[in-house]
């Protein structure tokens, strides 16, 4: 048994190769240190005990939703809504045969802002950095991170592995029941058999399940693997695919973050070729871009002690930022 597995696990198929994802608690952990060994070397780790004292560890259950947002339409999927409360029962009816629906595409901010005072003050170690700059392009100024539910009964699961767009870091913060969490490396990318329209995708349909017949590949990738409780966060560097499975009825947020380590793959990925834009734009658009992160930079290292102005700009936590109630919400998607 991998340290920090539950029994409750489904255990992978005899040839995958599986390593256990690095924990460290936060008490053990300062925030600088976590940039240093983890984010800037693109190293996944779960950090117990991440989340702080907010009213989500104890208000938020399935019940809880029920009860508060039930007559509610809510995203579910891309495609797909449901009442709250109808949802909510299939969650609980959820089986490992017979998996009920995953919600994965609701974004709190724009859809139920109702929810952000429950969790004030937010995880530290989750801060979105350049994401909250209000010198940011309005397309990507969220100082929330793109703060996303996610929420799922036993068997349901994330429906594809992938790895975050816009060469995105993520930060994925248990808050009720357990979920196994898998990570496989960059390096590993052609073993996933990416889709050709959509490269940040695998073409495998169950990683649990895989046929080597038709994706012998894959035989050769190595899983890092671990089980989330509440309170743990799971650091999901960019460019690393990933996928989740609920254990037992799950809660979760899921939070982006972009700074220096990953600015340039950001600004090639914005700025690419797929992106479709006249290529006189595209230039246009990557010296920007590419200004930008310079400046950032200078002012993220600006000395704080008289600089209530440049922490504005240039964030480096959530007290700089301000609590949600000065977020424009209104305007985000």
């Amino acid at each position: 048994m991998i340290p920090g597995d539950s029994d409750a696990t489904a255990q992978a198929a005899p040839d995958v190769r599986r390593v256990a994802v690095e924990r460290r608690d936060a008490a053990s952990l300062p925030y600088p240190v976590f940039l240093r060994d983890y984010v800037a070397r693109n190293r996944p780790v779960v950090v117990e005990n991440a989340l702080p004292a907010c009213p989500a560890q104890h208000r938020w259950t399935p019940q809880y939703f029920r009860e508060r947002f039930g007559s509610r339409d809510v995203q579910i999927s891309p495609s797909r809504k449901m009442a709250f409360a109808t949802f909510v029962d299939a969650v609980l009816a959820s089986t490992e045969a017979a998996p009920g629906p995953y919600m994965y595409r609701l974004f709190i901010g724009p859809h139920l802002p109702e929810l952000l005072p429950d969790l004030e003050p937010m995880n530290p170690y989750a801060f979105p950095r350049r994401l909250a700059s209000p010198l940011m392009p309005q397309r990507w100024r969220r100082p929330d991170g793109y703060l996303k539910l996610l929420f799922g009964g036993v068997g349901g699961r994330f429906p594809f592995l992938h790895y975050d767009l816009e060469n995105a870091h993520a930060a994925i913060t248990e808050i009720y029941g357990d979920k196994e969490f898998i990570l496989y490396p960059p390096e590993d990318s052609a073993c996933m058999y990416p889709k050709p329209e959509m490269p940040n995708q695998s073409t495998i349909p169950d990683v649990h399940r895989v046929d080597l017949q038709r994706y012998p590949l894959f035989a050769r990738a190595t899983q890092h693997h671990t089980v989330l409780h509440p309170g743990d966060m799971v650091f999901v560097p960019s460019r690393w695919w990933h996928g989740a499975r609920a254990l037992s009825p799950s809660i979760s947020i899921c939070q982006n973050q972009l700074d220096g380590s990953n600015w340039g793959g950001f600004v090639d990925e914005v700025c690419s070729p797929r992106s479709e834009l006249p290529t006189a734009k595209r230039h246009a658009k990557r010296a920007y871009l590419a200004a930008l992160g310079g400046l950032l930079a200078v002012l993220e290292r600006w000395p704080r002690r008289a600089a209530g102005r440049i922490a504005r700009l240039a964030p480096r936590s959530g007290e700089e930022v301000g609590n949600s109630g000065t977020w424009a919400v209104d305007g985000w998607k």
